[in-house]
């Protein structure tokens, strides 16, 4: 029996953080042993918000980055594919095959693109960020993925993906699944700075390769209630940062009790539970970064793995590109031209 492919992944944008982790990492790691699992480098998707030279520049840096990260939260090499994707054109290619059956009004219903735009200082909607849902449907379904684990922002977008699925087995005939969308169990956490959700873009993250030093000091510098100005003030405890990631990172659920009473009733200090927090995100970190030293070790490891997920993915998307083109009868329109061709030829070298 065939196992169940899927897909996920991330720009190389920066190294991945704590909300990457609860967002969609978590569910990695969970899911990858059942599933075939490809994890997409996406670098075409970051030309949508970051097309700088310089951003390019970085790709094939911050490319290491984001596979070590994930390595080190938990996947294990030997049963996931790590793929570029700008090094597999064929991607492309679907990506055009697919951007026909989608409208425009259903692309401007993503909510996601609008916050993309704007996080990323952009005025106006690029056209290649209003067609991201589609080049991820082009992403997921050029290696049939048949789920895929995403955070909150993607949800909407793995619809879309669905949506392009149905339509084009309706018009051609069954050729991609129909992927399932698995949801991350904490839809998003909010950055260090409770303005908005963890973000690289705003400078608000803990990652998850950042050492003990940094850890704390971002912790110590995190925002709580503005309005507790002494520890013996009640503070609020619904909203307040801290509290949320003791809420997902602190396994001592009495501890989180007694610190969210306290703090309530005005006898804990905003101190003692970040110094509590620290405790809990080190105990979390730990052994990722000990995963960490042990990739960064093998020297190449990496390069590696990313160099054989591509070659032997682009195998992949190659036939599932043939069988979609065979399958909406672009072939046999080249082919009906060139054997009609082929005979005027014959007819012109044939002495009258």
């Amino acid at each position: 029996m065939s196992v169940a492919r899927m897909l996920t992944g991330d720009r190389p944008t920066g190294r991945l953080h704590l909300g990457h982790y609860v967002g969609s990492i978590a569910n990695r790691v969970r899911l990858h042993h059942r599933y075939e699992s490809f994890f997409i480098i996406a670098d075409l998707h970051m030309l949508t918000t970051r097309n700088r030279r310089e951003d390019i520049d970085q790709v094939s840096a911050n490319a290491r980055e984001m596979v070590t990260d994930i390595l080190s939260a938990g996947v294990d090499p030997a049963r996931a594919t790590f793929y570029l994707q700008s090094a597999i054109p064929e991607v492309g290619d679907l990506n055009t095959l697919l951007q026909n059956l989608v409208t425009v009004p259903r692309l401007e219903r993503v909510p996601s693109l609008k916050d993309m735009a704007r996080d990323s200082g952009k005025e106006e909607m690029p056209y290649g960020l209003l067609g991201y849902p589609v080049l991820q449907a082009a992403d997921i379904l050029c290696v049939k993925g048949e789920v895929a684990p995403v955070g909150r922002d993607n949800a909407a977008h793995v619809e879309v993906t669905r949506e392009i699925a149905r339509r084009f087995n309706h018009l051609y005939g069954e050729v991609f699944p129909v992927p399932e969308l698995i949801p991350a169990d904490t839809p998003s956490l909010v950055g260090t700075d409770g303005a908005a959700k963890m973000s690289k873009s705003r400078g608000n993250t803990i990652a998850l390769s950042d050492d003990p030093a940094t850890v704390r000091r971002k912790v110590l510098g995190m925002y709580t209630d503005p309005n507790r100005v002494r520890a013996d003030v009640p503070g609020t405890v619904e909203g307040n940062p801290v509290f949320a990631y003791h809420e997902v990172f602190n396994p001592d659920r009495d501890e989180v009790a007694d610190l969210a009473r306290r703090y309530r009733a005005g006898r804990v200090g905003d101190v003692e539970v970040k110094e509590r927090l620290v405790v809990a995100l080190e105990t979390f970190l730990a052994p990722i970064r000990e995963r960490r030293a042990e990739i960064e070790a093998d020297r190449g490891l990496v390069d590696r793995l990313i160099v054989e997920g591509t070659e032997r993915t682009r195998l992949e998307v190659r036939e599932t590109l043939v069988e979609v083109r065979r399958a909406m009868g672009l072939t046999g329109a080249y082919q009906q031209v060139r054997r009609r061709a082929e005979r005027s030829r014959r007819r012109a070298e044939t002495p009258a």
